[in-house]
């Protein structure tokens, strides 16, 4: 608990236009990962624009670690597919829960991180102070595979008695 910042709460929200693994469709599910912390969506059945709306928590340590995000194709008889792969940082998110935040009224958006060739967004992240907490919303662009999205919505939990940000 010494070297805890806080947690990271990730609501992995749905996926787009996914790729083909199976006859028809796929049975994707998502791996978060950072460090050793490994964590797990259910798997959703036949559906290439699934929606999760799962809430994963990482206990953060660094928040200068990169987080991993794995989809794979869920298969019975064989080793499930890779369905591709992303990678984000929440170093802006940090830096905006580093500011003095009072009287700061519902959806101003606080930051913006703009997609390029050095991050896996798909497009702008805004980073927005929504019902008293700071939340990224996000949408990352899968790599090493022909297509594919997944949304996610990114917020802090503070834990009292961790060490300050």
């Amino acid at each position: 608990m010494d070297n805890i910042l806080g947690l990271l709460r990730i609501k992995v929200v749905r996926g787009f236009k996914l790729a083909k693994r199976d006859a028809r469709s796929s049975d994707p599910y998502v791996i978060v990962r950072m460090g050793k912390q490994k964590l797990k969506t259910r798997v959703v059945k036949k559906n290439l624009n699934p929606e999760w709306n799962e809430e994963l928590t990482l206990t953060i340590a660094d928040p200068n670690q990169p987080i991993k995000l794995q989809v794979y194709d869920r298969d019975t008889f064989t080793l499930d597919d890779k369905m591709g792969d992303a990678e984000f940082d929440i170093k802006e998110l940090v830096r905006v829960l580093k500011m003095e935040l009072e009287n700061v009224s519902n959806g101003t958006v606080m930051a913006k991180v703009v997609a390029n060739r050095e991050n896996c967004l798909a497009e702008a992240s805004s980073i927005v102070w929504e019902d008293g907490k700071v939340v990224q919303n996000m949408v990352l662009r899968l790599r090493n595979v022909e297509c594919g999205e997944v949304e996610l919505q990114l917020h802090w939990i503070h834990i009292p008695g961790s060490r300050a940000l």
